[in-house]
């Protein structure tokens, strides 16, 4: 867990200076610090395999933590459910077979690309590794 949290601080300091070509980003206020996210023990395992990628950030995202590939968001855990953009077949095919839901954000209104799965009912990594696939392929 430890291990985890190091690297995805690492991760975050590397990539914002990396972005950044002064030490203000446009309109003069200064950059926050990046501050240690921390990663629930059933997510921790997905965080961990894509450390090693150099397009995939993990952070914070509204009320959850998440992992980015090019800036785009493609797995997050929310309330305790991974949630991956997949194709909407796929999300489809997950919700029929009782393996996940649509994704709701918290407005009522269902996400098609998005799909909430619930520790046990199908594989959070490979899932995953899916929408990796999906989102970096420019979904």
């Amino acid at each position: 867990m430890k291990k985890v949290a190091n690297r995805v601080r690492s991760l975050e300091r590397s990539k914002s200076a990396k972005g950044s070509k002064s030490a203000k980003p446009p309109g003069g206020a200064k950059k926050k610090a990046a501050t240690p996210v921390e990663i629930e023990p059933r997510f921790a395992p997905v965080v961990e395999a894509f450390a090693k990628d150099s397009h995939v950030t993990c952070g914070k995202m509204m009320a959850s933590v998440g992992l980015k590939v090019n800036g785009k968001i493609f797995a997050m855990l929310v309330k305790g459910e991974l949630v991956a953009k997949l194709p909407k077949d796929r999300v489809d095919a997950l919700v029929a077979t009782g393996n996940g839901h649509h994704f709701d954000p918290g407005h009522g209104r269902l996400m098609k690309e998005w799909v909430a799965v619930a520790p046990g009912k199908a594989p959070w990594l490979d899932l995953a590794r899916e929408a990796h696939r999906y989102v970096e392929s420019g979904s």
